[in-house]
């Protein structure tokens, strides 16, 4: 394999050009999230590089959580498989923008048993084609989980801004409270492999009772 130029200002590393393979396989959907991938071994062969070469770019891969190492086991995609809440309040209707269309879910969270949490959040029509509330049910509210088992949609990482916001309206009306309440808006885009977001989601959080919490790896 040759080196390639990057935008005229140098070459890529071997091993990136490695890792952006692994990625392009991942975006075809050749390994499925929670499904193993070959082994370095095997990734050598297929590309023609050595195996010290394929070990870097699959640790550059699992240091962003895009793969996961289990010793004596192998190396998976990285999966989903926890996202739990309760959700009292749940409605889908299709959403239009300027050019676009997709889904809009509406739904209350109540972690502890307290309403605290209205949520809105849109789907692009080109990833989610139907979506209808009984696949939230059946996934138990594991928007993540429904993503990938569903529509092959995997999330690898997510951006906020959180912002202190005077609610009104319905956001206060769902949320039990009178208009002017303080409330903490956290909007967040979620993104798939490539860079491309496929999540829009704003949070809206009665902080009451409840503090927001977040850990950063």
């Amino acid at each position: 394999m040759e080196l390639v130029s990057d935008n005229n200002t140098g070459y890529v590393p071997l091993y990136r050009q490695i890792k952006r393979l692994i990625t392009e396989s991942l975006v075809s959907g050749e390994w499925a999230p929670g499904s193993p991938i070959p082994s370095e071994m095997e990734l050598a062969q297929r590309y023609s590089v050595s195996q010290g070469t394929v070990r870097k770019a699959v640790s550059e891969l699992a240091s962003q959580k895009i793969l996961v190492r289990h010793q004596g086991k192998g190396t998976f995609v990285a999966s989903h498989s926890q996202e739990s809440t309760k959700f009292p309040f749940l409605r889908i209707t299709p959403d239009s923008g300027e050019g676009s269309s997709g889904w809009l879910i509406r739904r209350i969270l109540a972690p502890e048993g307290e309403e605290s949490i209205y949520e809105e959040i849109r789907l692009p029509g080109s990833s989610f084609e139907t979506i209808e509330e009984s696949m939230i049910h059946d996934h138990q509210c594991m928007l993540y989980s429904m993503y990938e088992s569903i529509f092959n949609v995997r999330i690898v990482y997510v951006e906020e801004r959180v912002k202190a916001i005077i609610g009104e309206g319905e956001i206060v009306d769902r949320l039990g409270l009178l208009d002017g309440a303080p409330l903490l808006k956290v909007e967040r885009v979620a993104y798939t492999y490539d860079d491309r977001p496929v999540e829009l989601r704003r949070s809206y959080c009665n902080t009451t009772k409840h503090s927001y919490r977040n850990k950063i790896i």
